[in-house]
């Protein structure tokens, strides 16, 4: 089970098993047998001890970006239902990613209060016209796509002009590197 922000796959959070020693366990290989494809995970309920993987003793919150939290949850197996294990109550990791989030957040460039307004009351009143006549909010959405190309064209570029390293981009937009660059390359097709 990933945890999803705005920051998309720059910082996914998940519990992370830990074993005994402190170490996370590699990702999990399992051979369907039907083809050359093998499932791989890192979710931290199939480090049970069982089908050749090591037994966790432990979950802790682990971002994609890198972080992990520091506070370690013991496992007790016994009530880790094996047919939902997402059920299982990880309230203190997922806290613990929500704390690393909000530190990230800090250091991003605020969005301005009244352009957050605007973009929730659109969001809004686009939800309730989808409902209501959904041609018409497919054009105010193509209408939207247009103006929001047009918009992130001339950010990218002057965002390139005003900053040109990567590092601080990153930071300022809350996003690794690459998809800082991806993100540039998308919108002003030049980098």
């Amino acid at each position: 089970m990933m945890w999803a922000t705005e920051f998309g796959p720059s910082h996914e959070g998940r519990a992370a098993a830990v074993l005994a020693d402190g170490s996370e366990p590699k990702p999990a290989v399992f051979d369907a047998g039907s083809s050359a494809n093998m499932h791989r995970t890192s979710d931290w309920w199939v480090y049970d001890g069982t089908l050749g993987t090591p037994r966790a003793s432990e979950v802790r919150a682990a971002c994609s970006c890198g972080w992990r939290g520091e506070r370690q949850v013991a496992i007790d197996w016994e009530r880790v239902d094996p047919d939902a294990p997402d059920a299982y109550e990880l309230a203190a990791p997922y806290s613990d990613w929500k704390q690393h989030i909000r530190e990230v957040e800090r250091r991003t460039v605020p969005v301005p209060t009244d352009v957050q307004d605007l973009l929730d009351q659109i969001w809004q009143r686009l939800t309730l016209l989808a409902k209501d006549a959904p041609l018409a909010a497919l054009r105010a959405v193509a209408a939207l796509e247009e103006t929001l190309a047009e918009t992130g064209r001339s950010s990218a570029v002057w965002a390139w002009q005003d900053e040109q390293d990567w590092g601080v981009i990153a930071t300022k937009l809350g996003l690794s590197e690459d998809h800082s660059r991806a993100l540039l390359r998308k919108y002003s097709r030049l980098y």
